[in-house]
Formats: structure tokens, C-alpha cells, sequence
């Protein structure tokens, strides 16, 4: 097991004034990232791909306010969004580009960028930035035009490198696309080179692919990709993201790895209302998945939200719910009850482990960390566990409510083997188990935003 010495656990108003001199980097563990002080960062990310594109100042503003407020630390938005973001202009009359031309940025649309990166910033957010949507250089679907060459891919990358190298971003390319020819390789790894020319490699780098695929099948041996992305979608049901980060954890060189877009809370399922629709029990399920298998942290989605929907706008696959309304969406508030349990521990000692849980229902994933057990448990009656092979002698066993940030006090155990039933089989949980010498807090509501 791997051993965190001087780990700092930070409420989030602490995280929030932290300054962005102290740049991301990758742990000395290869699997997390940290500030460059070495204090852990967790990754907590809000797919708002319309951000730059659709909302005004004042929205902006709201938005960003919003998501600081639930614990967020990074929002996914796109430069030359998708929803034909070079033709059709910003609430302020301004397209992004001179002529299509990704050499000639258009300065009034790069203005507005600038308030919502500077307004990012000032809540201690960071904008995870895609250069491009990807239908602007593989448009296998979508409004397009196919604009990039090499070149130019290079010349707009070193223009926004240079532009944000003093900010609080995290570049991801792509945009829901593979490359798929020759070109498309090398447009984006022009690209990176671009921004890494123009900010001096001060920002990490990552890849957003399309829906169940992921960046390590194309660039995991490329030293610009810091670390990996994947996309587990909207597609069905209990997508079994953990396997992707598993299998990620087992390439060379081992990089971070992360589920960049899982399925969107009010999204129908497999894009057709008559399926249903992804709740926040869907959501919660793909976050502790994700992280309990090795993730860096979680993006969380809304469908409204990404879009910016509201009426007035054409809605993208069956849009419901003004965004400004989705922002209190249950599952929003509680990826900050994630944050706040992961946080409430070392994570980043965290290895995926299922040898002390014995995980007899479907949907259970376990991981052990210095000094500490997590286990994410489906609707089930009861489950196994097995102290024996642990190090500790007495132990300190909690259910924490991934519904409300609260937690449950089952009490005290040696080492020994168990069968814990939840306190309600009708509802997920979470099993936090704490070897009492390191004297740990309760997971709970106090280490959550606004309690």
C-alpha cells in the first residue's frame, strides 16, 4: 500500500483561495494530480461545452457562482463550440474566428473568453479548455465546417497557449471525436505543440474522445497526454466505467485516467425518451465507479446544462429543463458530497481492491487507501468484509449517505470478518471503514460545501 506523508485535508473555501501560481502536475504516484505545492486535487469537473458560446456575463457569472458554491473545480467548455459555434454568434454579436480561419481569432469573441476565465478563476475554478468541438477537424457528424490543417491547428493552439498561459486552465483536445486519417493525428498533435509553445508547458494536457472510446487507444505513449480521458456516454444503463479505468492503470507508462463524460443527468436514455431517462441515482453510481476504480476525480454532466438550453433554443435530444433551472439538479449537489468524502481522506493512496470486500451483488467496487477502506454498494441487503487482512487492529466502520453528505456510525470492529447489512436495501450507500489509530473525522456533512 502506498504511504502519503504530511497529507493536508482542505475544506473547500481553502481550496477556493488557493492562487494559480501553483500549477497542476501529475503525483509522484503517476494516478492523481496535485497543486505544485503537493496538495492533492481533486478532480471535480461540469460538462458546460456551450459556456464561452451561449451565455452572456451576467449568466456566466450565475453559472459559475453556482457551481463553485456545490464544490465544483473544473468546467469543460469548448472555444469553437459545437452548436455551429463559428457561424452563429455569441450573445454579443461575435463569432469566433476572421474568415474560418483559425489563424485570424476574432478579438471581441476572445474579450468575452478572457471575463469567463478571469471570472473562473477569481471562484478558484478551472476551466478545463477545448480548443475545438471536433467536428472542426473530423466532422463524422455534426455542423462543422472542417476547418484545421496542421498548420493553423498549431498557429491557434500557440495563440491560446499564449493568450492563458497565466490562468487556471487544463487544455483538453479532441472535442467528442477520434482521429480517424492521417491528418486528424496530426492536427491534434500540432495543436499541443502549438499550446505548449505558447504557454511554455505550464497547463496539463488530455483528450476528449467520443462516446465509448478513449485517448490512451490513440496517444497514451504521446508526452503531451498527461493524462487519460474517456468517454463512457449516454448509450445505456450501468456502463461499467471502472473497467476502462482499470485497464488504463495497467499500460505503460502509467498515467492518471478519468471518466471525462459519463451519462448526463436528464438524458434519456440511449437518446430516446421512451427508454426513460438518467436520474441522479445514475449519476452517483458512474462518479463512485469512477473513482473507487483508479479515477483522477469525476466529470459530472447535466443535458440541459451543456447545451445551455432554455426555451426559445431548438433542444438537442429532447432537452427539458431550462439550465438555469438543472443547475439544482439533485445529482450536482451531490457530486459535492463525493468531493467532500474522498477529501475527508489520503485518496490519492487510494488502489482499486475487492479482496476485503466480498462483493456477491453486482455494482460493488472497493478501494483501500492508507489506512482506510471505501466500498460503493447498489440497492443491496448486506455484504462481506474481511478486517483479517488488514494491518490495523481495531476499526471504526461508517455508512455515508451519498444522497445527503451524512453519515452513520456502525461502531467499532477488530480484526475479524463481518456481514453488514445497509441501513435502507431500497438505496445505494457507501461502507467507510477507518483503521482508528490514524484517527480519522466522520465522513460527513461537516466537510461539505455550505454546511
Amino acid at each position: 500500500m502506498l504511504r502519503l506523508i504530511g497529507y493536508l485535508i482542505l475544506p473547500f473555501v481553502l481550496l477556493a483561495s488557493l492562487t494559480f501560481s501553483q500549477s497542476l502536475s501529475v503525483s509522484e504516484n503517476q494516478r492523481y494530480l496535485v497543486q505544485k505545492d503537493g496538495t492533492p486535487f481533486f478532480w471535480l469537473g461540469d460538462t458546460a461545452w456551450e459556456l464561452f458560446h451561449r451565455l452572456n456575463q451576467e449568466e456566466a457569472t450565475n453559472y459559475l457562482e453556482n457551481r463553485a458554491d456545490k464544490g465544483f473545480t473544473v468546467i469543460q467548455a469548448v472555444v469553437l463550440a459545437e452548436l455551429d459555434g463559428l457561424h452563429n454568434p455569441n450573445p454579443y454579436g461575435h463569432t469566433p474566428l476572421v474568415s474560418d480561419d483559425p489563424a485570424q481569432p476574432n478579438e471581441d469573441y476572445f474579450a468575452h473568453v478572457d471575463f469567463i476565465v478571469n471570472k473562473a478563476e477569481s471562484l478558484g475554478l478551472y476551466i478545463g479548455m477545448l480548443p475545438t468541438w471536433g467536428d472542426k477537424f473530423n466532422q463524422r457528424w455534426g455542423v462543422g465546417p472542417e476547418v484545421f490543417t496542421p498548420e493553423n491547428a498549431r498557429a491557434f493552439g500557440e495563440f491560446l497557449g499564449e493568450r492563458y498561459r497565466d490562468k487556471p486552465i487544463i487544455w483538453i483536445l479532441g472535442g467528442d471525436r477520434i482521429p480517424e486519417e492521417t491528418d486528424d493525428f496530426e492536427i491534434i498533435r500540432q495543436m499541443a505543440q502549438g499550446l505548449a509553445e505558447g504557454d511554455g508547458g505550464a497547463h496539463l494536457m488530455t483528450y476528449h474522445p467520443m462516446g465509448g472510446r478513449n485517448s490512451a487507444e490513440f496517444f497514451h505513449e504521446d508526452d503531451w497526454l498527461d493524462f487519460n480521458m474517456f468517454q463512457s456516454g449516454h448509450g445505456k444503463e450501468n456502463i461499467p466505467n471502472y473497467q476502462v479505468n482499470l485497464g488504463n492503470l495497467q499500460r505503460t507508462p502509467l498515467k492518471p485516467t478519468l471518466d471525462g463524460e459519463p451519462n448526463y443527468e436528464d438524458h434519456p436514455i440511449n437518446w430516446k425518451p421512451e427508454n426513460g431517462w438518467f436520474d441522479e441515482a445514475d449519476v452517483r453510481q458512474a462518479a463512485y465507479w469512477n473513482v473507487l476504480s483508479g479515477g483522477l476525480g469525476h466529470t459530472y454532466g447535466d443535458h440541459n446544462i451543456w447545451q445551455m438550453w432554455q426555451p426559445g433554443r431548438e433542444p438537442i435530444s429532447s432537452a427539458r429543463t431550462p439550465w438555469y433551472e438543472a443547475l439544482d439538479h439533485s445529482g450536482a449537489f451531490q457530486m459535492g458530497y463525493l468531493r467532500a468524502l474522498f477529501e475527508s481522506r489520503p485518496y490519492t493512496t487510494l488502489v482499486p481492491d475487492s479482496a476485503v470486500v466480498d462483493a456477491t451483488e453486482p455494482g460493488i467496487r472497493a478501494a483501500q487507501g492508507e489506512g482506510f477502506i471505501i466500498a460503493y454498494l447498489p440497492p443491496s441487503q448486506s455484504l462481506d468484509i474481511d478486517l483479517s487482512q488488514l494491518d490495523g487492529r481495531r476499526y471504526q466502520a461508517w455508512w455515508f449517505d451519498p444522497r445527503s453528505g451524512d453519515s452513520i456510525n456502525i461502531g467499532k470492529f477488530k480484526r475479524a470478518g463481518y456481514t453488514l447489512s445497509t441501513p435502507n436495501a431500497q438505496r445505494d450507500w457507501v461502507l467507510v471503514i477507518d483503521d482508528t489509530s490514524y484517527d480519522y473525522p466522520p465522513p460527513g456533512q461537516e466537510n461539505v460545501v455550505g454546511s
